[in-house]
């Protein structure tokens, strides 16, 4: 039978770990929601349940051997030079532990890399600052920006503070998340159209560089449905923190649902694009950057600002809008859109600042 002041004891410290037993998983990885990020979880806790025992092992001898072997005691210190015991001891035995190691990383990373036999395929370009899907077999493309309201981030003062502290997915929420159905394999396809970005769903276990020029991929099979958040992961400027990454789980009807609604979208778009004329193409694609004055962009209207940029001549401004200069994409990302439609935006913004 426990003693009952070895009841209180355990008592006592399970009331004082209870705080932060439930709040554990805030420290520790977010609950994994696919095959492979069951894996990781798995073989992180085995890692770490390995370096815990070799912890108290190796400070636990040296504890003991501190206190029962001192000088004080009357101990002299043995000579292990040339012991070939202890040489084939400390060479085995970190060698087991590694192999012990290896053999279930090994088969999470060929696991992580098998993106055989896709249901679906999604293309995520990375931009400065937003990303970009485009679904290789439904034929959808859209751009998926931060949808955080701008003021609410610039707001320094004691109320916006509030604000901030109680406005859910803070920085986590986009206008356009990538929907996909659960229990089908997904492949995504990683690049970029400026420089390194990173796709990363910490719930999926997917973290996968964007590199300019290159194609990578990763893959991943929601296991139930619903909302997983992530981020940009490779530090790519000044809105490096504002690119979030929102995949929306969902039963294969309400995919298919959503995929013939896009497939509308993108049509009426892209009639709509065709008629649209300077303003129309600047209200859609450019404010974001220029009316806020984002990453250096010129604001609408600043003739400071675009008074040298005037002077240059409308073949460079054009060229520039079309190919890209700086932290602009080309064609401000809207790839899609005819050249002239840029070219009428670009003389709207010189237009406003004369």
């Amino acid at each position: 039978m426990i003693s009952k002041r070895v009841q209180y004891f355990l008592a006592a410290m399970i009331s004082a770990l209870a705080p932060a037993l439930a709040g554990a998983e805030r420290y520790n990885l977010q609950t994994p929601q696919t095959i492979i990020a069951h894996e990781i979880y798995d073989l992180h806790t085995l890692i770490f349940l390995i370096c815990c025992a070799i912890f108290v092992v190796v400070f636990g001898m040296m504890t003991y051997s501190i206190l029962k072997h001192r000088k004080s005691l009357g101990h002299k210190a043995e000579q292990f030079h040339e012991n070939t015991m202890v040489e084939i001891a400390w060479t085995v035995v970190p060698f087991i532990i590694l192999i012990g190691m290896a053999i279930p990383a090994t088969k999470t990373v060929i696991a992580m890399k098998d993106t055989s036999n896709p249901d679906i395929t999604i293309k995520a370009t990375g931009h400065q600052w937003k990303w970009g899907y485009d679904y290789l077999q439904e034929g959808v493309s859209f751009y998926s920006s931060l949808a955080t309201p701008r003021d609410l981030v610039t707001d320094q003062s004691p109320e916006g503070r509030k604000k901030r502290e109680g406005y859910a997915n803070y920085l986590l929420e986009v206008d356009n998340p990538v929907v996909v159905p659960v229990g089908k394999k997904v492949r995504i396809i990683t690049t970029a159209n400026d420089v390194i970005h990173a796709w990363w769903v910490p719930a999926f276990g997917v973290k996968q560089d964007a590199i300019p020029g290159f194609v990578r991929d990763t893959w991943f099979r929601a296991d139930k449905t619903g909302i997983y958040r992530g981020q940009c992961a490779e530090l790519c400027g000044k809105e490096h923190g504002f690119m979030p990454i929102v995949v929306e789980v969902v039963e294969q009807d309400k995919y298919v649902q959503w995929v013939a609604e896009q497939k509308k979208k993108t049509a009426a778009n892209a009639a709509a694009s065709g008629a649209m004329d300077g303003k129309g193409v600047y209200d859609k694609y450019c404010l974001a950057c220029h009316g806020a004055g984002v990453a250096g962009a010129p604001k609408l209207g600043d003739k400071a600002a675009w008074a040298p940029r005037i002077k240059q001549g409308s073949d460079l401004l054009y060229a520039h809008a079309l190919k890209g200069f700086k932290a602009m994409p080309p064609k401000g990302g809207a790839t899609d859109l005819p050249d002239a439609q840029i070219k009428a935006a670009v003389d709207y913004l010189a237009a406003a600042a004369k």
